[in-house]
């Protein structure tokens, strides 16, 4: 008996400024690669790029008829946009109200991913628009979710993905993301296992850095056997994970993460990992929640 298609949908947040389109390009991009149906998103409750900057209407009825009526032009250039990318999507659109945390978590129910825009990955400046959903996304849903910056940042050659491993349950998870994000691409992977050592260094290293190679090469072994044509290179790296998962991803087409997760060893936690570097990380950021 054949295996069921997957036909769950990609579903991006649209940003409304018609010049950041870094998200629903990746989205799309990754729709069609996975030949995957696109669902666009756009949230209303605040005035879009259409409705600025002009007098406040007299009445609710006509504000809230202005802001569904700029909603639409997001949505109907959006599409546009995607069908002259990608010309074989399947595409449908979903203007909501509300809260776009609540929103983006209910499309997620029966999503392969969600995708969301950020203009600068920092505490201080905006994600998806005006709002700043991406954490409370990550943090209660069931699918990856995938916060892509602006401007397109500069990839290296050979293209290549970054993932974050810690030894958890929850890290797995993004190995597997990260092996099957590579064969898609046709790109390298380079798997990092970050070990913090604690302050009082003062006995034998060698040993516990040991023990981390060994783990990552089991967790990376059986995985690289169902992807052999996948280009793996794996390495313990001592340093603070934020800022050494973001160096290594400085240039790579995305960095993969887990949603939380602890290792066996001082340090290799990557729950506060994920966040840090969703702040910090100038690629592409895929947070893989453990499945189940």
């Amino acid at each position: 008996m054949s295996r069921p298609v997957d036909r769950r949908p990609i579903v991006v947040g649209l940003d409304p400024e018609p010049g950041h389109r870094m998200a629903l390009a990746w989205a799309a991009d990754e729709a069609a690669r996975r030949r995957l149906p696109l669902r666009l998103v756009h949230v209303e409750g605040v005035p879009t790029r259409g409705y600025r900057g002009r007098e406040v209407p007299p009445s609710w009825e006509e504000w809230n008829e202005a802001l569904h009526k700029a909603g639409r032009q997001v949505l109907e250039e959006a599409s546009v946009f995607v069908t002259a990318r990608q010309p074989q999507l399947e595409v449908d659109v979903l203007l909501a109200e509300g809260d776009p945390v609540w929103v983006l978590r209910e499309q997620s129910r029966g999503a392969a991913a969600i995708v969301l825009g950020s203009r600068h990955l920092s505490r201080r400046q905006e994600v998806f628009g005006s709002h700043s959903v991406a954490l409370p996304v990550m943090a209660h849903t069931r699918c990856p979710v995938v916060v892509v910056p602006e401007p397109e940042h500069i990839t290296q050659e050979p293209a290549y993905f970054v993932v974050g491993v810690d030894g958890s349950e929850h890290s797995a998870a993004a190995v597997d993301m990260a092996f099957e994000e590579a064969a898609l691409r046709g790109a390298q992977l380079r798997a990092l296992l970050i070990w913090e050592p604690g302050p009082l260094r003062i006995f034998d290293e060698h040993e516990p850095q040991q023990e981390c190679r060994r783990l990552l090469s089991e967790i990376v072994a059986g995985r690289h056997a169902r992807y052999p044509e996948v280009d793996l290179r794996h390495e313990v790296v001592l340093g603070h994970p934020v800022k050494v998962l973001t160096d290594a991803s400085a240039h790579a087409l995305g960095l993969v993460v887990g949603t939380r997760g602890r290792g066996g060893f001082a340090g290799m936690l990557l729950g506060s990992v994920s966040q840090g570097v969703l702040h910090h990380a100038t690629c592409p950021v895929i947070a893989v929640p453990t499945p189940g």
